[in-house]
């Protein structure tokens, strides 16, 4: 069978069989992908807790029919390990990891940038000098920027009058002129605007400087932006301790 190898991120397992685990990747080259690790259940597995979830790992696949199998898996950066024993980090991370995989809807479709957005953003959140919360709300920004979705925090989304404008709209796509607004449409407050358009820029001293009232805001904002492009919820976003 012919065989491929990849930089990737484990995005999440599940079982399959008594014995086997079917993984799901997301990849530099290949996109996302899934493979069988066979035998990974079995105490004395080649491949261990090198398959397990936000794993950054060097994989081997053999092409399969429906799905391939791993030949070869080796641990370039276990985040997933680091981040087990910090509750709100790994819960942060498990958002990220379901949010990618739903934004890369066609498997085997290259997505380098959506790979190299949550390869740093797992990189940041298991060096713990930022807030999970505002890592996690930039990288949903960012990724969905990435995946044709960007939202407007500063020009009318609608008709791109110039702003800064104070009402927001997430199925406008941001912020919203008075002529533009449609019903339904709230007003976070100018420092809350600012919050969400230095996450999606990554402007850090900005992002880091902003109040919990405008980190929550902002975050509200994020999962109704996000709810509405996905047409449902992120299943682990009910779980992130914003805290």
């Amino acid at each position: 069978m012919p065989l491929y190898r990849d930089d990737a991120i484990v995005l999440r397992t599940h079982k399959l069989g008594e014995a086997d685990r079917i993984v799901s990747f997301l990849t530099r080259r290949h996109g996302r992908v899934r493979g069988v690790a066979r035998g990974v259940r079995r105490t004395k597995s080649r491949f261990g807790a090198r398959a397990e979830p936000l794993g950054h790992v060097d994989v081997q696949l053999a092409v399969g029919r429906s799905l391939d199998t791993i030949a070869q898996i080796e641990t370039v950066a276990p985040y997933g390990s680091r981040l087990a024993s910090d509750y709100p980090r790994w819960t942060t991370g498990l958002a990220m990891a379901e949010a990618a995989e739903k934004l890369t809807p066609v498997e085997e479709e290259p997505s380098p940038q959506q790979f190299l957005l949550l390869l740093g953003a797992l990189r940041a959140l298991a060096q713990g000098e930022r807030p999970p919360s505002l890592l996690l709300d930039s990288y949903l920004l960012r990724s969905m920027a990435v995946a044709g979705w960007s939202p407007s925090f500063r020009d009318c989304a609608q008709c791109g009058a110039t702003g800064p404008h104070p009402d927001l709209h997430p199925a406008a796509g941001g912020v919203v002129c008075r002529q533009c607004r449609p019903a339904g449409s709230v007003r976070p407050g100018d420092s809350a605007i600012e919050l969400l358009g230095a996450l999606l820029a990554g402007e850090w001293d900005v992002a880091l400087a902003s109040e919990r009232r405008d980190r929550n805001s902002a975050s509200g904002i994020v999962a109704a932006y996000l709810n509405w492009h996905l047409e449902r919820g992120l299943r682990s976003l009910i779980l992130v301790d914003r805290d």
